[in-house]
């Protein structure tokens, strides 16, 4: 038994259609469906029980779990990085996640955890994932901090060879469709070609960067998964690791292949970024993927246009978008 929490979620559900894959579908997903549609990433997959959070946190807390899983990978959390409430955040993605680490460490099961990029701020302190790095990084949202306060814990409390965290960078692809503001910009970028012929990306207000020249470590869902299947069967690999393709490409090529996925040409129309944006702004991620590689990770990555393309005409495309089935 293997339980997913944030298991309706992106990257959550994405995982338990690679688990489907492998043939696995004793799986307890944990999540809060809420009066979102995240219901129907859980249509097309095969899994055993879906507990609520609040209630599989109250089993914890009364330690009367009742099932004994080989694994928990651990991908709730709220993703939004716009969230203001300080409070909410701090508890659901760093007090729920430290309960359940110490939970699954003291039975010996296997503990895999979703971290964020977010977490390198602007860029300043570089992307390494080096664990004499983690401390010198300072987020520049409070989703970002309440994902370094818990890396931070985990080394203070000498997890780090005994969990394993994720770092994920820019994450598109099938599933996501239900987080609103959140959805990667492949996809309101293919709803805005279908409604206007165009898209609207942000100005750049540093002179090192063009307009829509701002880059990104995008990285599709599939590969991230995995990813975390490989993770899971080898669980004497632990620590902090970043997940991305270790390759920045502007906001331009990312528009510029869901256009070519379209078979059409790129129409972009660049606007000024929101004033309370600007200060928070990232013009630089890129994923330093050698410690990935030196742990024996084999997964290669896709290229982006490969990843967009099949993205866009096997997903965005068709009546059903939905991993699995």
């Amino acid at each position: 038994m293997i339980i997913v929490t944030g298991g309706a979620g992106f990257i959550g559900s994405a995982f338990v259609w690679k688990l489907n894959q492998e043939g696995i579908e004793d799986i307890i997903i944990v999540d809060c469906l809420g009066k979102t549609d995240k219901w129907k990433n859980l249509v097309n997959l095969r899994f055993t029980d879906y507990i609520h959070k609040d209630d599989f946190l109250e089993m914890l807390c009364e330690d009367c779990v009742p099932f004994a899983p080989q694994a928990v990978v651990h991908m709730g959390a709220c993703s939004s990085t716009t969230e203001r409430d300080a409070d909410y955040l701090w508890h659901n993605n760093n007090v729920y996640t430290t309960r359940l680490a110490q939970w699954a460490i003291n039975r010996s099961i296997r503990f895999i955890y979703a971290s964020s990029a977010a977490t390198y701020g602007d860029g300043t302190k570089g992307f390494s994932d080096d664990h004499s790095n983690i401390a010198k990084l300072k987020p520049i949202n409070m989703y970002g901090y309440s994902k370094q306060v818990f890396d931070l814990r985990m080394l203070k409390n000498s997890w780090e060879d005994k969990i394993a965290g994720i770092k994920f960078f820019n994450v598109f692809g099938p599933n996501e469709y239900h987080k609103e503001d959140m959805t990667s910009v492949i996809y309101k970028a293919f709803q805005q070609i279908r409604k206007t012929g165009k898209v609207k990306l942000f100005k750049s207000y540093k002179p090192d960067y063009a307009d829509g020249g701002q880059m990104r470590d995008f990285v599709y869902v599939k590969d991230c998964v995995n990813v975390l299947w490989w993770l899971l069967q080898n669980p004497d690999v632990n620590g902090i690791f970043n997940l991305g393709t270790g390759k920045a490409r502007t906001w331009n090529d990312l528009i510029g292949a869901v256009f070519a996925a379209l078979g059409k040409k790129p129409d972009i129309e660049y606007i000024e970024m929101p004033e309370g944006l600007r200060n928070q702004y990232q013009y630089f991620t890129e994923a330093q993927m050698a410690k990935l590689k030196a742990a024996g990770c084999p997964v290669a990555f896709s290229a982006l246009e490969e990843s967009v393309r099949d993205y866009v005409c096997n997903y965005l495309q068709q009546a059903d978008q939905y991993l699995g089935g």
